[in-house]
């Protein structure tokens, strides 16, 4: 699309509001809204002003004044809205040096295709995240000087198998064992069914959804993958489209990582290949899940990097109440064909040269995935630069190996502190091509410091009461 074929389309669907979309640093859609009598074709050249210091991650009060400039290419039509309005999906731009920003999440995911190209290895980079969420029907919390609590509660939450409901009907899915019995147990069908709806008519294709493994509405749509920078575009539409769905039929939809105590939590694995001339880079026959060299060398990246991507693929406190042993967490940096307790893993589902890829399993849904998806190819590029061997895979149960076996396998990290400092520590990969700059780096790190790190750690936690108010 140019900007010449946006104004039609915003006349021909009668579209009466322009909504300007752009991603924070933390990974929230930012957006303000103008008439659709303002939308001319000089606005995506002239750009659209903002007050930067008001928004996360970006700029300083004294340097306040950035641009939007929208992408032709993004325009669909809100789904949600009660007044019609077309989307646009917009790159920040400094006013002043008329360069795209720095700090931008959307940029530094263009600019990681652009040096992906550069390299000459590859020309196209396909990303596939599978994001899990969960749909609940009432959620509190608060935090004060003396108290601090949350509560949530769900139609399908198995807690609820004794409550009076006048009537109670029962059908709530187990602890664990809510992938994937169908209605009605599985009480959230029509509501995925309309999430995907949604999906597809904003681009979005969807190749399934389904119940996930936990109790109380854990859900999963899978999108069919895509490049990088769309399909980060396409995960902003994903939240945007369960979150409002949700919100559409009384209930509320969250991504976080890990909501609920002794159950499972959401993961987003990210499949990745590599192509160069329409072929697929990843894929070698006879070579161990018919991986190439190549694809090895990438999984090396993966797995080396591995504690310093997860500052940006598990990027909260509550990723690391997920990424714990023992749980089903994809912690054990190693490996593996179909092995889902190996942080790495190659599908085996289809034996077309098309299908190969990876899939890395450490990733979660509260990430920024322009971030997440240009650390995870930066990662994978200095791997196969500088052949980095990932070893020798293991097809075993990773939870039940001997002591002295598992002794020898590396895990991560076990907190965001930790793997911030692994970030500090290791990030030049990240800088290469200018794709990540120290600047973006300091302020990650500073930011999930101050805002994230620090807040937990000063509060008391509800558990410790029951530990320890007897001491």
């Amino acid at each position: 699309m140019t900007p010449k074929d946006v104004v039609k389309l915003a006349n021909e669907r009668g579209a009466k509001i322009v909504d300007f979309r752009f991603i924070d640093l933390p990974g929230l859609w930012q957006h303000f809204s103008m008439s659709s009598r303002e939308l001319t074709e000089d606005l995506f050249a002239d750009g659209i002003g903002f007050d930067g210091s008001s928004i996360r991650g970006f700029q300083q009060i004294h340097e306040s004044d950035m641009l939007l400039i929208p992408d032709p290419t993004t325009a669909m039509m809100d789904p949600y809205a009660a007044v019609p309005t077309l989307v646009l999906i917009c790159n920040v731009m400094d006013p002043v040096t008329r360069q795209l920003y720095s700090r931008d999440p959307r940029y530094i995911a263009q600019k990681a295709e652009a040096y992906l190209k550069s390299t000459a290895m590859a020309d196209t980079c396909y990303f596939g995240p599978e994001l899990e969420f969960f749909v609940f029907d009432d959620v509190r919390f608060d935090q004060s000087y003396q108290h601090g609590y949350y509560f949530i509660d769900s139609e399908e939450g198995f807690w609820n198998a004794g409550k009076e409901e006048k009537p109670n009907l029962a059908y709530k899915p187990r602890y664990k064992q809510g992938y994937f019995p169908v209605p009605p147990m599985d009480k959230l069908q029509d509501l995925r069914s309309e999430m995907m709806l949604a999906l597809e008519s904003v681009g979005v294709a969807i190749e399934v959804h389904h119940h996930e493994v936990a109790t109380a509405g854990q859900c999963e749509i899978d999108m069919r993958f895509d490049t990088l920078t769309k399909m980060a575009d396409k995960v902003q539409w994903y939240k945007y489209c369960v979150k409002n769905t949700a919100r559409k039929h009384g209930k509320t939809a969250t991504f976080m990582p890990k909501p609920i105590f002794q159950d499972n939590g959401s993961g987003m694995h990210v499949h990745q290949s590599l192509w160069k001339g329409g072929k697929n880079a990843f894929w070698e026959l006879g070579g161990y899940g018919d991986l190439s060299a190549m694809a090895r060398y990438y999984i090396g990246g993966l797995l080396k990097h591995a504690p310093a991507l997860c500052a940006f693929i598990a990027p909260t406190t509550n990723s690391y109440r997920r990424l714990v042993p023992g749980y089903e967490a994809p912690i054990n940096l190693v490996y593996s064909q179909r092995n889902r307790s190996a942080a790495a893993r190659i599908p085996l589902y289809s034996k077309s040269e098309k299908a190969k890829r990876i899939e890395f399993r450490t990733p979660d849904p509260s990430c920024n995935a322009y971030l997440a998806f240009s650390a995870l190819l930066m990662a994978g590029i200095d791997g196969i630069q500088n052949k980095i061997d990932p070893g020798q895979p293991i097809d075993k149960d990773l939870y039940e190996l001997e002591p002295e076996e598992a002794m020898g396998i590396k895990q991560l990290p076990g907190s965001l502190g930790e793997v911030l400092d692994a970030l500090e520590a290791d990030h030049e990969f990240l800088l290469r091509g200018d794709v990540f700059t120290p600047d973006l780096i300091d302020t990650w790190i500073d930011y999930k410091r101050k805002n994230e790190v620090d807040p937990i750690r000063l509060r008391p936690h509800p558990w410790e009461f029951a530990l320890y108010f007897d001491i």
